[in-house]
């Protein structure tokens, strides 16, 4: 996956995660894409809710030793 721009959102709790999405993503050209790493559990359904009410794609979500990772691309 060819990543624009990664974000350490690692140890933040929400909402901090999203802000600093939010502000990263504005960032970005349409179309790049976005890799997201965060500790605190919620971002999960919080930036997958996020992601689609914005218009942007994520593409995938995992989770390695408690850190998730996603991956979003701007709509």
């Amino acid at each position: 996956m060819d990543v624009t721009k990664v974000l350490d959102a690692k140890g933040l709790a929400c909402p901090m995660p999203i802000v600093r999405t939010k502000k990263a993503m504005n960032e970005l050209e349409s179309g790049q894409i976005l890799e997201v790493h965060a500790t605190d559990k919620g971002a999960k359904s919080d930036l997958a809710a996020w992601a689609k009410s914005g218009g942007h794609e994520l593409l995938q979500d995992t989770e390695e030793n408690d850190v998730l990772k996603f991956w979003i691309k701007k709509g």
